[in-house]
């Protein structure tokens, strides 16, 4: 039985912030080098008690396999820009000593039925605890802008409709799934203006910080 939660999920909390400090330190070294990074920005979170509890029970997570049969207790997710992107960041992640890939799922080649895109990696991370070293393992989740908007909202809906959602909502949210990827790919089509027009503005000398916006 876990008795003392707080004492639990202290180890997952640690791989989260420092998930998070090591991600974020591979874009300031793109940035660094006047280079275009494929992190646009990154959060991450402890899946709350109350959500670990509702999630045991639906998938039959027994108490004590739960270190072993819970990926997302630890979770991480890197936005980008472009899904050209996402890959280049899943290249990086798979170049990395400091954890271990177990599993690979793209749901962006492959999206869900609901129209959900991302691209999930569930890893074994060693953090160093006073009492020696734990693995743990924690997933990132690797998506554009777009996917993420598209994500936030079906996953709000989905606590209103327990995922039972009417079938013209279904429809709806099939159909906005596929415009934001439409999305995606147009701005794929322009990433290099894009791409040279970010560089110019970050370039900027500081008087030029005072010109308006139009």
């Amino acid at each position: 039985m876990v008795e003392d939660w707080q004492h639990f999920l202290l180890p997952y909390q640690q791989t989260v912030n420092e998930l998070k400090i090591k991600l974020r330190g591979i874009r300031k070294q793109y940035q660094d080098e006047t280079q275009h990074s494929p992190i646009e920005f990154v959060t991450g979170r402890v899946k709350p008690v109350d959500s670990i509890k509702e999630k045991m029970i639906r998938r039959h997570v027994q108490e004590d396999r739960l270190e072993q049969d819970m990926q997302d207790i630890a979770g991480v997710r890197i936005m980008c820009q472009f899904v050209e992107d996402i890959y280049q960041v899943v290249d990086l992640l798979r170049q990395r000593s400091d954890m271990t890939i177990l599993e690979e799922r793209d749901y962006i080649s492959n999206a869900k039925p609901s129209g959900y895109r991302s691209y999930h990696i569930v890893i074994e991370y060693p953090v160093q605890l006073i009492t020696g070293e734990k693995r743990i393992l924690a997933e990132i989740q690797i998506r554009t802008l777009a996917m993420n908007f598209w994500a936030t909202i079906e996953h709000s809906l989905n606590y209103k409709y327990q995922g039972e959602f009417p079938e013209e909502l279904s429809a709806r949210l099939q159909r906005a799934a596929e415009a934001a990827f439409k999305l995606d790919n147009e701005m794929s089509e322009i990433r290099e203006e894009i791409q040279e027009a970010q560089t110019m503005f970050s370039n900027r000398t500081p008087g030029d910080q005072n010109i308006p916006d139009r």
